[in-house]
């Protein structure tokens, strides 16, 4: 919408007389003087003023009370307004700020392949999303956009914030702002969320670009395979508590983040959103320090720590990424510590294929029968052994043997309920077509020894009668 059009509405908002409101409700002289009615002025063009950026009088009442309580301020740019807040932190959460330049061992495990800005933490941007919903979708509003930067040895964090709909352009176009200057980004599940939602957000201003990312990191990925086998859970504030240590209280509920801010809007009391922001904060603290141990283990998991499920992440996260050397070594350490049987067993079979690629069949063989037995894995070792003996080391006898074995382990785990239903019948299927594969071939061979044995008797028999 061009200036004269946007200055011609304006014009005509301070011209029209209030609209009509129910009795007892303040209103203004003029509208009282009119006995009530609404020109065809007001009808056509107060919707259309009220949605200009900026120029809205929907503002809830409660705004400037709520910025009083924050210690916020009213931003503006070329699209309007909105409620800004800006806070240091000394630390992120019991966690310093990564070295001026990280290690390419921790960065290619993170993300190999990404653009040089990601080896400087100062052109990294935290982001962090309060939303009017959360299952995403082009009807859900970030209406809280906070991010943070490493500055002077702290935290910097910042805060848009949307005290109705039609300031989106604005706090949007403040965003924009802040990831030009720091073109990496970094969430915890913001690649399937945050990020997503933020793009469709963008686009459907039609005026406001998407910015560039030079790379997004999610440490949600990588916290996954360090921590969700010990904590089970994988949510933030969990991975607080129990990984860095610090406990961030009384917290909000996420799913009631929504109604809260909708509340606001109606008309309610601004005191309940305090909390939001403060856990937004939280959040954007607790990605950081996050981030700082996982980059401190991904670099030297060996000496920074002594937990059996960190190093058992590690090393799968070393497999993925094609170190088999180093994730051999990590295997190896967290076998040796504290490992429940079933995650032990996991590292053992990484181990046994890891030997079996590389040929080391004696290292192999030995790490499939120490997993013998009930389990997924331990099936899959049967079945293992019984490939290198069939093909290996040409001892058809020993493989039958060995699919017995699995069938008759199947059974007992059958009738103890220890085997779920599909994966019995699929293991099941495979162990009783390999052994009737190698039944035929050991009749075969069979056959043609004892064809051989009387072949090689018929000339001892015919010297014997002449």
């Amino acid at each position: 919408m061009s200036v004269t059009t946007q200055d011609r509405f304006a014009r005509l908002k301070a011209l029209r007389r209030p609209l009509p409101v129910a009795a007892g409700s303040s209103i203004g002289a003029d509208s009282a003087g009119t006995g009530g009615k609404v020109s065809t002025t007001d009808r056509i063009y107060a919707p259309l003023v009220d949605s200009l950026p900026g120029t809205s009088a929907d503002v809830p009442e409660g705004a400037e009370r709520l910025a009083q309580i924050l210690g916020a301020g009213v931003k503006k740019n070329k699209f309007g307004e909105h409620l800004g807040l800006r806070r240091w932190f000394a630390d992120a959460i019991d966690c310093a700020p990564p070295e001026q330049h990280l290690g390419s061992a921790a960065l290619a495990l993170l993300a190999p392949d990404s653009a040089d800005e990601i080896a400087d933490p100062s052109q990294w941007l935290f982001l962090d999303t309060e939303t009017t919903g959360l299952s995403g979708g082009s009807g859900t509003y970030a209406f809280l956009t906070g991010i943070a930067w490493w500055d002077a040895g702290g935290l910097e964090v910042e805060q848009f914030f949307m005290r109705e709909h039609s300031e989106e352009h604005s706090v949007l176009e403040a965003l924009a702002e802040r990831i030009a200057e720091r073109p990496v980004l970094v969430t915890f599940n913001g690649k399937s969320f945050d990020w997503p939602l933020l793009e469709t957000r963008f686009r459907m201003t039609r005026k406001i670009s998407v910015p560039s990312l030079r790379a997004h990191l999610d440490f949600l990925h990588p916290a996954r395979n360090l921590w969700r086998l010990r904590l089970g859970s994988v949510r933030l504030a969990e991975l607080e508590r129990h990984v860095l240590g610090w406990n961030r209280g009384t917290d909000v509920m996420s799913e009631l983040i929504p109604s809260m801010y909708f509340d606001f809007l109606r008309g309610g009391p601004p005191e309940p959103l305090v909390p939001i922001f403060h856990h937004n904060q939280m959040d954007l603290r607790g990605l950081a320090g996050l981030s700082s141990r996982v980059l401190s283990l991904l670099a030297n998991a060996e000496t920074e720590s002594k937990d059996a499920f960190e190093l058992f992440g590690v090393s799968r996260i070393c497999e993925r990424r094609g170190e088999a050397a180093r994730a051999r070594i990590l295997f190896q350490q967290s076998i040796a510590g504290d490992l429940p049987i079933e995650t032990e067993r996991a590292a053992r079979r990484s181990l046994a294929l890891m030997a079996k690629r590389e040929g080391d069949f004696p290292r192999a063989l030995g790490l499939w029968e120490s997993m013998l037995g009930g389990s997924r894995e331990g099936f899959e070792a049967y079945e293992q052994m019984a490939i290198y003996y069939e093909r290996h080391a040409k001892e058809p006898h020993t493989a039958a043997a060995l699919a017995k074995e699995a069938l008759a382990e199947l059974r007992r785990a059958d009738r103890a309920g220890a085997a779920a239903a599909s994966l019995h019948r699929r293991t099941r299927a495979r162990f009783e077509h390999r052994l009737a594969r190698l039944e035929r071939r050991l009749r075969k061979m069979a056959g043609r020894g004892l064809l051989e044995a009387m072949v090689a008797e018929s000339p001892a028999r015919a010297g014997e009668s002449k």
